[in-house]
């Protein structure tokens, strides 16, 4: 049975909005933070009171459905089956020290195939959305990739594993590379805000390494109804959203900065 793109939208739409208010209301208060495997890798109660509403709320709406989620892990066998990707809170360091960029992200699809995704920003109350071959928005507006043609003229964005101090994927050489090309790059702190923001024209590319499918299900999707384009570094085996090496540009830019990382 194919899924209703529309209402699978609206149901991520809705619960994306409340358990953003959720976390907005909990911003800046005393709660517990708890550490993950590896450094600085951390937990808030909030994280897991956002990931529990948002599934029951979809629960409600499709019993049958099954789930990804960052603090819960995997439910159901994803075959004919919609799955739901979630990150409560992505951003959670940020959040932990009361800097204000951190989202909620959900998305959904069936047989690897996204079928809808959204990011909503609750301290900017930015709501970025998506579905298959409906385009990409922001609070209803379309929204596209920027026109920007060379790396030279782009503004990039990249984060770091916890595990950065080993390097891996030789990420802090390519972070040193950019800059040295005298790049202006940011590190938000928020891999599915980075996604939204270069489906927005706000940045023009975006690398990062060891992401999680929950990471970037929704950015992606909204990334490329939006024109851009992600693969891993090499520039041409399709990014699985699964652990890796990930490039998100324009798709103007693309070639130049997979070279980039590909340098030896």
């Amino acid at each position: 049975m194919t899924p209703d793109l529309n209402a699978l939208l609206e149901t991520a739409r809705a619960t994306a909005l409340e358990a953003g208010h959720l976390l907005k209301d909990g911003f800046g208060t005393s709660f517990r933070v708890d550490n993950k495997e590896g450094r600085h890798n951390l937990v808030t109660e909030f994280d897991h009171k956002a990931e529990k509403l948002i599934i029951a709320r979809i629960k409600e709406r499709f019993p049958d459905h099954i789930f990804l989620a960052e603090e819960s892990g995997a439910s159901g066998t994803p075959a004919n089956t919609v799955r739901w990707i979630i990150d409560p809170l992505d951003g959670t360091v940020n959040f932990a020290h009361s800097i204000p960029i951190f989202c909620v992200s959900i998305g959904a699809e069936m047989n690897g195939e996204l079928l809808c995704g959204v990011i909503y920003a609750p301290m900017t109350n930015e709501l970025f959305t998506a579905s298959k071959g409906g385009g990409a928005f922001l609070d209803g507006r379309q929204i596209h990739v920027s026109a920007t043609e060379k790396l030279y003229d782009s503004i990039l964005v990249t984060g770091f594993p916890y595990n950065a101090a080993s390097n891996p994927h030789g990420c802090l050489e390519h972070f040193t590379r950019f800059i040295s090309m005298g790049l202006p790059v940011r590190r938000l702190g928020s891999a599915a805000i980075d996604l939204a923001y270069l489906a927005a024209g706000r940045f023009d590319g975006y690398w990062e390494v060891s992401l999680q499918a929950w990471d970037v299900a929704a950015g992606k999707l909204i990334l490329q109804e939006a024109g851009g384009t992600m693969t891993q570094y090499d520039g041409t085996t399709e990014h699985s959203l699964f652990q890796g090496t990930m490039l998100a540009t324009n798709g103007r830019i693309h070639a130049e900065m997979s070279s980039v990382l590909m340098q030896r």
